[in-house]
């Protein structure tokens, strides 16, 4: 690729990618043939220039850039850690159904994917947009299609967030589908609507809600148990004692997100704690640095962060 054709990624359409830089550096930044010029203070024209420098490389190694790119970029500059950015090199985890390469986009993505790939257990625990669900169905499929093993289990507590399930129209797979909706959108994207319906036919790919897991012993299997803050203790120990030979479990949780009753423990918290110091058991926490979604979405985490800590304080 040629530096023009760099000039215009990294521009963005409208110049969207640099205004973000400007605002966020009080710079003016103006693109000159195949130079970049940058004025403004000189603390703030260092930081810029820190920012285009690895925004720079991230396309050299093939990436769309992105506002969050920009945003992730600049959070990691401001808080001197410009150096992380070149482990960024993220590798491919998975390619869609329409051809589109799945990569860790932060750090914290990028260990969950090493994580998962190292041990036989892994814990992604982290706030909403960090990726956890979606990277775990890519890992997923990816040791699928390479036949390390031979199934994928998808499965959630059928835990209502306010409502109740016996309200809901319809039997009971159609009560529960809203529930593992999140887990079959993750499954399209990476398979295709009709991969996905062939595999299910053949018993390759399940999704089911939790209470489906009892009884059984999981065999060559990659299984995902997604939203596991909303599990009790029992439910979870019973998860966790389905695991067979050649498997893997990811474990995916919000713990400020229980929608379990009250006074009913959170079997995430308590298996987290009790299994720390196990071997080939792995535990990742995201942060809201990890939100891969809308901007605002990091605000509002924070925002919610600071109530809890004031709660806590008091």
């Amino acid at each position: 690729m040629d530096r023009m054709e760099h000039a215009v990624a990294l521009f963005g359409s409208f110049d969207e990618n640099i205004k973000l830089i400007e605002n966020e550096y009080a710079v003016s930044v103006i693109n000159r043939g195949s130079d970049i010029k940058i004025s403004g203070e000189p603390e703030g024209v260092m930081k810029a220039a820190k920012v285009i420098d690895s925004l720079l490389s991230l396309i050299n190694r093939g990436e769309t850039l992105s506002e969050q790119n920009v945003r992730y970029c600049m959070s990691l500059v401001n808080e001197g850690s410009e150096e992380k950015i070149e482990q960024l090199a993220g590798d491919c985890v998975c390619i869609t159904a329409k051809g589109k390469p799945v990569r860790p986009k932060t750090i914290g993505q990028k260990k969950y994917c090493a994580a998962i790939k190292e041990n036989t257990i892994t814990f992604g625990i982290g706030p909403a947009g960090t990726g956890k669900t979606y990277l775990a169905v890519a890992m997923a499929v990816t040791a699928f299609r390479s036949q390390q093993v031979n199934r994928i289990i998808l499965t959630r507590p059928a835990v209502e967030a306010g409502e109740k399930l016996g309200f809901l129209p319809g039997d009971l797979q159609s009560k529960v589908d809203p529930y593992l909706r999140p887990l079959y959108d993750a499954l399209f994207d990476m398979l295709g609507a009709e991969t996905y319906q062939r595999y299910v036919e053949r018993g390759n790919i399940e999704v089911a809600p939790l209470a489906y897991m009892r009884g059984r012993t999981l065999d060559d299997s990659f299984i995902i148990l997604d939203e596991a803050q909303n599990t009790t203790g029992e439910q979870m120990k019973m998860f966790l004692t389905r695991l067979g030979f050649n498997s893997k479990m990811v474990i995916t949780g919000d713990v400020t997100q229980i929608d379990l009753p009250r006074g009913v423990r959170s079997g995430l918290k308590e298996s987290v704690r009790i299994l720390s110091g196990i071997g080939d058991i792995a535990n990742i926490t995201f942060s809201e640095k990890d939100v891969v979604r809308h901007s605002l979405v990091q605000d509002i985490i924070k925002a919610y962060e600071k109530i809890e800590q004031a709660k806590r304080g008091k």
